[in-house]
């Protein structure tokens, strides 16, 4: 009997499968054992070619080689990571194997890792797949026992296949086109266009926006406040002189509770954590990127194997993980989560909020394994997405949120003051929340507040009544958490009826797994630039919206594109036929950059001149600082001009900015502090820190300069595309 190979996706998973398996050998790229020999990839080890291996003419770039349009998708082997993809593939053809697990990623692009591995290596070695959704050792091994035929997952592999070779086609046949056309590093894609269309439209309405002044009439009757509203429901009079007259005419008159109201609500618990939705209130409560909070997902998934997959678009379970929601519970039932948590294991735990079979396609929410957490080794960061996926595990599995809701109105004249209450009668699942519930966006002119004990009829004295000034507010720039939100429901910002209802039926732009991708790729090519939370377009990325053809824009069309790409993996919809309307797409766009009549000019431009070509160098906004970069893309000559570092104003506080060269570097804050160098690693060394800590300090700073999001060669090559 023959060995079976398992192929994982990376080598820190693969040293936990094959403990799990008994493999102890250490091998040249791989771990042997008696009966399995476990091996990985490094990310993609295999990736799409690049249009200079079908046609020398592609190595250079011209308008007139424009589309290109293979007639078959060759794949080639990446060159940093072939030397492991010449162990895999030579572990495949090894005589003493006879069969092949893979435990890839279980999702879209886990498939297509192994997938392509397999195809460029001519496997024929009967496969099956491991699909679990954590890895935590009794995860792994149950998965081993309910292997399954890999033919099961051919439709996942051909949507993914779909996927490469759509962003192969859109991505770099519109990107050479922009870029040959207006002569600078442009790049568009079918995902990543219409997202900075959705920053730029916002953008425009606010520079487009045309602030109203309002005004408030606010009655003080004592132990609270009523907010007067008009026999039409208004709060809000343009007129100052109405308001004005309102609170001449209801001064020195007496009132009396005319309506109240009092009612039980109750407020059910949010459902579990999806990653769009884990990514946003990272966002909101810690300022983490989409980026960020999916690498601390992926380490706490990998590494601590305390909470399950990441990658999911699925805020339920099903039925069959109820059983295992007691372990669940015990297992994190570490300080500061203890009482909460078995009090939940040993009394009735509340499913129907959480348990919904229809709404889960590949993977369950994100919820904690089984595995107990050792929390002192959790980094800070890891602690608090940690912390966050907790609570909602524990508020999803609790009874609703119970409170008094009071209501009273006041007649005036005309019009009625009103006010409202709410008193909480049972925490429920806000126990877990505390004051961080609290719902902060509450802009309403009258917001629920503290009441007296009040009844119909009662004689109230009103004390004074205030007008306030208020203005029309623009809509808020997007933030990573609400700009993931737009992408997810991009319905919000079409006015359309008839677009509407077909964009509501599909999947947003992008899907969980690639939505950061895409978001750290508008930075990374400087259409988007962030100041504080808040996202603003880069003159570039107002002028590239500007210039790329119109439909590529289309939240629409893109989020039907993501539609079919899931209807090919449910094997709904064929491959091929996607494919063949990606092609004619794509000549559809060289066609219209070309015959545009559309001008780009940089408005970023300096006086100075590349030392490379002569051309004359932009300024822009990384995220690491101010630079500047050749604007001939075969150029690339970029230099670095201020870098922002993890140093802090002594007088401030705030993050320090280094500008300068050699001798010269100098620390500035924005309070107006500077400080040279020099006497930053002296002031430093007074301190208390030695020369070996200001040089770790130092390198440090220079590692996270020249660090890229990935170590994905596949995304590298696609990253300017999509």
């Amino acid at each position: 009997m023959g060995k079976t190979l398992v192929l994982a996706e990376k080598p820190s998973v693969a040293r936990d499968i094959a403990r799990v398996l008994g493999c102890k050998g250490k091998g040249d790229g791989c771990i042997n054992g008696d009966k399995y020999v476990v091996t990985w990839a490094l990310g993609h080890l295999v990736t799409l070619a690049d249009p200079d291996a079908y046609d020398d003419k592609y190595k250079a770039w011209r308008l007139e080689d424009l589309p290109m349009l293979p007639e078959k998708m060759k794949l080639v082997t990446i060159k940093q990571t072939s030397k492991q993809y010449r162990i895999v593939s030579a572990l495949m053809k090894r005589p003493d194997i006879d069969k092949l697990v893979i435990a890839t990623d279980a999702g879209r692009e886990g498939e297509l890792v192994a997938r392509w591995i397999m195809m460029k290596a001519h496997c024929k070695l009967p496969a099956y797949r491991l699909w679990i959704s954590s890895q935590t050792d009794r995860a792994i091994k149950e998965g081993f026992q309910n292997l399954r035929s890999a033919k099961e997952y051919d439709n996942l592999y051909y949507s993914a296949q779909a996927r490469a070779e759509a962003d192969w086609l859109v991505g770099l046949n519109t990107t050479r086109a922009l870029t040959c056309k207006y002569n600078a590093s442009l790049s568009a894609g079918r995902v990543q266009t219409p997202t900075l269309a959705l920053i730029v439209q916002r953008e425009e309405e606010i520079q487009n926006f045309v602030p109203k002044l309002y005004y408030t009439v606010k009655g003080d009757f004592g132990a609270f406040k009523g907010t007067y509203r008009d026999g039409k429901g208004n709060t809000r009079f343009s007129d100052k002189a109405f308001a004005e007259s309102l609170q001449k005419s209801l001064l020195g008159r007496s009132y009396s509770v005319t309506r109240l109201e009092k009612a039980t609500k109750k407020q059910n618990p949010p459902a579990a954590y999806d990653l769009t939705e884990l990514q946003r209130d990272a966002n909101k409560r810690y300022g983490y990127s989409a980026k960020q909070t999916l690498s601390l997902m992926q380490s706490l998934y990998e590494y601590h194997k305390v909470l399950t997959y990441p990658r999911t678009d699925s805020r339920y379970i099903t039925d069959d993980i109820v059983a295992t929601l007691p372990e669940r519970l015990r297992a994190m039932a570490v300080v500061p989560y203890q009482a909460s948590a078995m009090r939940l294991a040993r009394g009735k735990i509340e499913t129907k909020y959480i348990v919904n079979n229809a709404k889960v396609s590949d993977h369950h929410a994100i919820i904690p394994t089984e595995q107990s957490p050792n929390l002192s080794k959790l980094s800070y960061e890891e602690r608090n997405i940690y912390d966050l996926v907790v609570r909602r595990f524990m508020a999803v599995l609790s009874e609703p949120f119970q409170y008094d809701e009071v209501k009273i109105e006041i007649a005036a004249d005309k019009g009625s003051f009103f006010a409202k209450g709410k008193t909480p009668v049972k925490q429920g699942w806000k126990e877990f929340y505390g004051t961080l519930d609290e719902d902060e966006d509450d802009d309403s002119d009258d917001k629920a507040q503290s009441l007296p004990p009040l009844k119909q009829g009662q004689a109230l004295n009103l004390k004074g009544i205030k007008i306030a000034e208020g203005k029309t507010k623009p809509p808020a720039r997007y933030t990573e958490a609400t700009l993931l939100s737009a992408m997810e429901n991009p319905s919000k910002q079409i006015t359309d009826k008839t677009l509407k209802a077909v964009i509501e039926s599909t999947s947003g732009l992008g899907t969980p797994a690639t939505r950061a991708d895409i978001i750290e790729k508008l930075f990374d090519n400087f259409s988007i630039e962030r100041v504080g939370k808040e996202i603003h377009p880069t003159a570039k990325g107002k002028r590239l919206v500007r210039i790329v053809p119109e439909d590529l824009k289309s939240a629409t069309l893109t989020a039907k594109w993501e539609q079919q790409l899931q209807n090919i993996s449910q094997g709904k919809q064929s491959m091929k036929k996607f494919i063949g309307e990606m092609r004619e797409y794509s000549t559809s766009l060289v066609s219209k950059v070309i015959v545009s009549d559309a001008q780009y000019n940089h408005e970023n431009a300096t006086k100075d001149k590349c030392p490379v070509c002569g051309k004359y160098l932009l300024e822009v906004n990384g995220k690491k600082g101010k630079m500047l970069i050749c604007q001939d893309r075969e150029c690339g000559y970029r230099k670095g001009l201020t870098q922002i570092t993890n140093a802090r104003c002594p007088e401030c506080h705030k993050k320090l900015e280094l500008r300068g060269e050699g001798d010269k570097k100098l620390f500035v804050c924005k309070c107006g502090y500077r400080e040279r160098l020099s006497d930053f690693n002296k002031r430093k060394q007074d301190s208390g820190a030695n020369k070996f800590d200001v040089m770790n300090y130092m390198k440090k700073q220079q590692k996270e300069e020249k660090s890229k999001p990935d170590n994905n060669p596949m995304a590298d090559l696609l990253k300017d595309f999509f």
